[in-house]
């Protein structure tokens, strides 16, 4: 029975065939002169809300692991100051990094700040470093590298409580990082 079900499967694929090669495939829908080729809103902009500098420990290798040289960079202390926020970063946070090849860095922050109203917020700074082998090399190794030789950006959410620094649980922001031998400064951006 089971022998039978299967050839006549097979029949029907095949006698299926001819019918679905004469079946032409759908054609994209034409552009229509009507459709604006630009976008319909304007596009968002930056305000620079605070920056951190937060000092960092050694890093700890834990070897190549799914395709990548993966490091912990714990995060011991620091600072918040701009317009938007000023507070402290608190130690014992870190930096999740996956040094790929081809000069590509996943980055995954996540720490705390304490404003100066009290205020503890958590942070979670997701993104990516780009640089050469060679600069990729410096950083690694705790070198002193010129922001302009490498691309380092993210995109940040923000856990607070309501109240007066609720509002950066509602907006969305970018940020560019520059590492220095035993610190990174990050500059961060509201998009509006």
């Amino acid at each position: 029975m089971r022998r039978f079900l299967t050839v006549v499967a097979v029949g029907l694929c095949l006698a299926a065939q001819p019918v679905l090669a004469a079946t032409p495939a759908p054609s994209p829908a034409p552009v229509s002169a009507a459709v604006p080729l630009l976008p319909n809103a304007p596009p968002p902009t930056l305000e620079y809300a605070f920056s951190v500098q937060a000092t960092l420990a050694p890093p700890v290798e834990a070897g190549n692991l799914d395709g990548g040289r993966r490091r912990f960079i714990q995060v011991t202390g620091g600072a918040a100051y701009g317009p938007m926020l000023s507070g402290t970063v608190l130690g014992g946070g870190g930096d999740w990094q996956t040094i790929r090849p081809g000069g590509l860095t996943d980055v995954e922050a996540h720490y705390f700040i304490k404003a100066a109203d009290g205020t503890v917020i958590e942070v979670t700074n997701v993104g990516v470093r780009v640089a050469s082998a060679e600069v990729t090399d410096k950083i690694a190794r705790g070198e002193a590298v010129d922001p302009s030789a490498y691309y380092f950006r993210t995109t940040t959410r923000f856990g607070v409580v309501d109240g007066p620094l609720g509002w950066m649980r509602r907006a969305v922001f970018v940020a560019r990082g520059i590492r220095k031998p035993d610190s990174v400064v990050i500059d961060f951006y509201v998009v509006r």
